[in-house]
């Protein structure tokens, strides 16, 4: 089966970033966001969507 060598990097990225937290989801997850902080990059934040169902009750 062939691989796609930017998907197995993004893979292994992932991985060994997750790896150097236990793979504890919440510990990694406030070391993006302290990376994407000290990045000075203007990021976006996006209001959730309403689900379908949300949508016929409301």
């Amino acid at each position: 089966m062939w691989k796609d060598p930017i998907v197995e990097e993004v893979r292994n990225v992932r991985n060994e970033h997750a790896a150097r937290f236990n793979y504890d989801l919440d510990a990694a997850y406030k070391d993006l966001k302290r990376l994407e902080q000290e990045s000075n990059r203007e990021t976006v934040t996006l209001q959730p969507r309403r689900t379908q169902e949300a949508r016929k009750v409301g």
